[in-house]
């Protein structure tokens, strides 16, 4: 048991503290590496890698057609118009595609943004390539601007045939406290 001195109220605040250092540490050691697993295993929050895909040489397989579904979300507080210009396209495995999601100001002032994509389900997200995504930097928007935001994306070939439909979510944060130098090198 720890004692570190006859006076109780040290001895009670040493062991809050003690307290509070586990439980930061079981929070950001041992929290994110659960978090991922469980997802995992539920087939849950597919998450797709922040790199680039490299293109290899590949035939599109026109007898498959694949449905992509796009949503977008704001995070709270985040006060920006965000929305993909389709909701939905049909795709052949192998074949490049393109599309645009929109995204509005309507602050006065200049704001940072930062998407997070999201894959469901998640076994398609090592299937889902994309080769250009706004969501690889993060989005600067002067106050009232609007902007147009490309993503290209591949599905591979290898695609289990029992997935027929792929959902790809954006969630758009407000990252301009954290990139106020970005915002000020503008």
């Amino acid at each position: 048991m720890l004692k570190l001195s006859n006076n109780p109220i040290v001895n009670t605040s040493a062991k809050l503290a003690v307290t509070a250092v586990v439980m930061f540490a079981f929070v950001f050691v041992v929290m994110v590496p659960l978090y991922n697993v469980l997802c995992d295993v539920l087939g849950i929050n597919g998450k797709t890698s922040g790199q680039a895909y490299t293109a290899v040489e590949a035939r599109v397989d026109e007898s498959r057609t694949i449905t992509i579904q796009f949503i977008a979300t704001n995070n709270a507080g985040m006060p920006w118009e965000f929305s993909p210009t389709k909701t939905a396209m049909k795709v052949h495995p192998g074949a490049v595609n393109d599309t645009v999601f929109f995204a509005h100001n309507p602050r006065p002032d200049a704001m940072i943004a930062q998407a997070i994509p999201s894959i469901s389900p998640a076994r398609a997200a090592k299937y889902f390539h994309k080769t250009e995504c706004f969501c690889f930097n993060q989005q600067p928007l002067d106050g009232g601007s609007s902007a147009e935001m490309p993503l290209q994306f591949i599905v591979d070939q290898d695609l289990p045939r029992d997935i027929g439909t792929i959902t790809l979510s954006y969630t758009i944060f407000d990252v301009t406290d954290m990139a106020s130098d970005a915002l000020a090198a503008r």
